[in-house]
């Protein structure tokens, strides 16, 4: 066998069995491809989960602010290092409490936006099919 058949044999046994995959595992035998539809339900479910949060943090996570506050103003009248620290430490929990609370809403309206703009987009793809030609092929 000369180098040209055989690279061509090799060639051609090489593109035999070329399949791509875009970004996840291979489908299982029979399966079909990637499902990129969007179920409106979960979203939904998150969104409600994460404003659910939001309201829960913002009431309880500032139940012991006013105490906490009041303490450390005391401690530190009296020269208690404990109260620097108990002030540092309320200061810390409402700068975190707030990325937490802003983390939150920020949840909650991106998935509204997402299930709202995502019914729209099926909608309008909705409509453009069947205004079309092609719709008669998919019948």
């Amino acid at each position: 066998m000369s180098f040209e058949e055989e690279w061509a044999s090799v060639r051609s046994a090489s593109t035999a069995d070329v399949s791509t995959r875009l970004n996840q595992v291979a489908p299982e035998p029979g399966a079909g491809g990637a499902d990129l539809g969007v179920d409106q339900d979960r979203l939904g479910a998150i969104g409600s989960a994460a404003y659910a949060l939001h309201g829960r943090l913002a009431k309880d996570g500032n139940h012991a602010r006013t105490s906490t506050t009041e303490a450390a103003t005391r401690l530190k009248g009296h020269d208690f290092l404990t109260g620097s620290a108990m002030a540092a430490v309320q200061e810390t929990w409402d700068s975190q409490l707030k990325t937490l609370l802003d983390a939150c809403a920020n949840i909650s309206n991106h998935l509204d936006y997402s299930a709202a703009s995502h019914a729209k987009e099926e909608q309008d793809i909705a409509a453009a099919l069947s205004a079309s030609r092609i719709d008669q092929y998919f019948k």
